[in-house]
């Protein structure tokens, strides 16, 4: 597990003590999501959907129709920033 990696990616510095607490904590992570792999899913379903914020199921299977979009002056009028009509975010790429 290369914790540095991750860490790198999430734009985080970490410790070399912050290091060796997280690589067993993250390894131990994965080994349990791993046994995700032990289970016979061959008669299930594949779903997309989630909870609602109130924990209720989504209904995920529906007609899929053609709606108006929101139009960029709606889209981004609760934007924090935006320039020239385009959302302004923080560079990340160096």
């Amino acid at each position: 597990m290369d914790v540095r990696k991750i860490a790198k990616l999430a734009h985080l510095e970490i410790s070399d003590a912050e290091v060796a607490l997280y690589t067993p904590q993250m390894a131990d992570i994965v080994k349990y999501v791993e046994q995700l792999n032990e289970l016979d899913t061959d008669d299930i379903e594949p779903m997309l959907g989630g909870l609602t914020t109130e924990g209720e199921t989504t209904l995920t299977i529906r007609e899929d129709l053609v709606q108006p979009s929101l139009g960029q002056k709606a889209a981004l009028s609760e934007a924090p920033s935006g320039v020239a009509g385009h959302f302004q975010v923080p560079k990340v790429l160096s």
